[in-house]
């Protein structure tokens, strides 16, 4: 039997001291090149300078014939709702548990968010989407939550089926991919968050994937006009006319955030390397502890590991609350075990159970949501513990202590009921 509990006087499992994950990686290469942008310039209203390099950099990373940086994920949502004609009444289909902004962009279109349960993964679930299809149905958005690709064959397949267009959120999953296509790429369009800690991070921004020609001018127009608009929409293009002013916002990346970006894609790769081997280092052992459930994923697929969830099993310790399992991790100096927050069932929150209070008139008030709507994706976000995934060889110590900390627990937990 391992030592006395943390939370009950006994010394914590986890001996390294902290922060013990912080992301992105900076060095000084990093610092260089932010150095070398501050004294090139701090602003680029056109392509060019770093955010064409980043921009250029992104699509030979994806395959993709555009990308488009933003100044945000949740910007870089919006303008590829805009962007795919998403117009007031329109219904988008979109995962009932994810981060609200995956969605939130459509009530600023006045457009209604139809929400479909998830799987146990939290990803949306394929069979249950052609239950929701109406006349009004004009896409579907795809998360892959916590980078985990969803199963983007079923979901082409519905869609198709009823001509809708697939979108994807990829803010959790960039490089992830199914058959060795990246996420990202299996749709009209996809939005990706560059934010803090996001598998390739600039501290903060976004980006556009398209192939489709009318879809990355509309984009343009939505979130860059004048200089950008001007030179990149054709002459004979509808929006030309519109590009000074385009639809009025300007939704344009910083460009040290884009140095930090752009430093980052050349490392992702090794990141994603290293993630994998530790990923499957903590699966290995976690699995084998009593009250932690872990799911692989399925031959082909390759998550970008932005959190390792784990399933919490309370009837295997004899029915021990998921606060208290938490509590007695922190308290072991396991600090980075941690419970999805605000990435939670959008049911649960105001803004899809009362719309009204921000969004008068909105064709949503007539589709409120509630608890318990959607069984399946609210048990497992009650029930999922999240770790973020190391990247370096040396971490695999670390790693290796907060497995002894989820054993420790496990064996002593009938201390803790």
């Amino acid at each position: 039997m391992t030592s006395t509990l943390a939370l009950l006087g006994g010394k914590p499992a986890v001996t390294a001291t902290g922060p013990h994950f912080t992301w992105p990686p900076i060095d000084d290469t990093t610092r260089a090149k932010v150095t070398a942008q501050l004294d090139e310039a701090i602003s680029l209203p056109g392509r060019s300078g770093i955010v064409a390099e980043l921009e250029e950099g992104l699509q030979d990373y994806f395959g993709v014939r555009h990308a488009i940086t933003t100044s945000s994920g949740t910007a870089a949502l919006h303008a590829a709702y805009w962007a795919a004609r998403i117009r007031p009444g329109d219904e988008v289909i979109v995962p009932a548990w994810t981060f609200h902004a995956t969605a939130s962009p459509l009530f600023h279109l006045r457009a209604v968010p139809v929400l479909c349960e998830t799987g146990p993964d939290g990803n949306i679930d394929p069979a249950r989407v052609e239950e929701l299809i109406t006349p009004r149905t004009r896409a579907v958005m795809v998360t892959h939550l916590w980078g985990k690709p969803a199963d983007m064959a079923g979901l082409v397949a519905v869609a198709n089926a009823h001509d809708l267009a697939v979108l994807e959120d990829g803010s959790h999953a960039h490089g992830a991919s199914i058959a060795g296509q990246k996420v990202g790429t299996f749709g009209l369009a996809s939005a990706f968050s560059l934010n803090g800690p996001k598998p390739l991070s600039g501290g903060e921004g976004g980006f556009v994937l398209t192939d489709d020609e009318d879809t990355y001018h509309r984009v343009l127009t939505f979130a860059h006009y004048n200089k950008r608009a001007r030179t990149e929409i054709p002459e004979d293009h509808p929006l030309a006319r519109y590009a000074v002013t385009g639809a009025g916002l300007k939704l344009r990346i910083h460009p040290l955030a884009a140095a930090i970006a752009h430093d980052q894609l050349a490392r992702l790769d090794g990141y994603l390397a290293g993630r994998t081997e530790i990923a499957h280092h903590l699966t290995d052992r976690l699995a084998q502890v009593p009250g932690l459930k872990v799911t692989t994923p399925p031959e082909g697929v390759l998550p970008s590991w932005y959190a390792l969830t784990l399933t919490y099993t309370p009837d295997e310790l004899g029915g021990l609350p998921i606060e208290r399992f938490h509590q007695a991790l922190l308290a072991e100096g396991a600090t980075e075990f941690d419970r999805p927050g605000s990435t939670c069932p959008l049911n649960q929150l105001p803004l899809y159970q009362d719309p009204g209070m921000l969004f008068p008139g909105h064709p949503h008030s007539q589709r409120r949501y509630q608890h318990g709507d959607f069984p399946v994706a609210e048990h497992s976000h009650a029930h999922t513990v999240k770790l973020p995934v190391w990247h370096r060889e040396q971490d695999l110590e670390l790693a290796a202590q907060y497995i002894a900390a989820a054993i420790k627990i496990s064996d002593h937990h009938k201390e803790l009921l």
